[in-house]
């Protein structure tokens, strides 16, 4: 088995409002069924950047920037850790979920992105 996380990207402001009581019913019942299967094993939804920090390190320096971020097109809003089989197995769910909002939140635009977690094993074909 296999973590992946898959983080949702929307702009922040996108439609003006909280999103409707019925997306949120259905993507309860989406990980409610990802939970009984094993698969599910950690989801949350972020604060606005608003309320967060960057810290960068660029050019040797470091530095501490308070939000919000207005050059970010997108944001992350959300995110799910699972443990799957495969890639394909993780497109599969983050499909089922984008579909939810596609059917409960006309209008609404986003973008998941599924990403291997990595583990010891995967250091170890990391070119020298």
């Amino acid at each position: 088995m296999v973590r992946y996380l898959i983080l949702l990207k929307a702009a922040e402001n996108q439609m003006g409002g909280t999103p409707p009581p019925e997306l949120f019913a259905e993507i309860a019942k989406l990980g409610e069924e990802a939970t009984k299967a094993g698969i599910l094993l950690d989801t949350a939804g972020l604060t606005p950047s608003a309320a967060g920090t960057r810290v960068q390190l660029e050019g040797g320096k470091i530095s501490v920037v308070d939000g919000p971020f207005t050059e970010a097109k997108e944001a992350i809003v959300s995110y799910a850790m699972y443990e799957l089989r495969s890639q394909e197995e993780a497109i599969e769910w983050t499909t089922r979920f984008m579909r939810v909002h596609q059917e409960f939140w006309p209008g609404w635009e986003g973008t998941s992105e599924v990403r291997k977690v990595m583990g010891p094993e995967d250091f170890a074909n990391f070119p020298e």
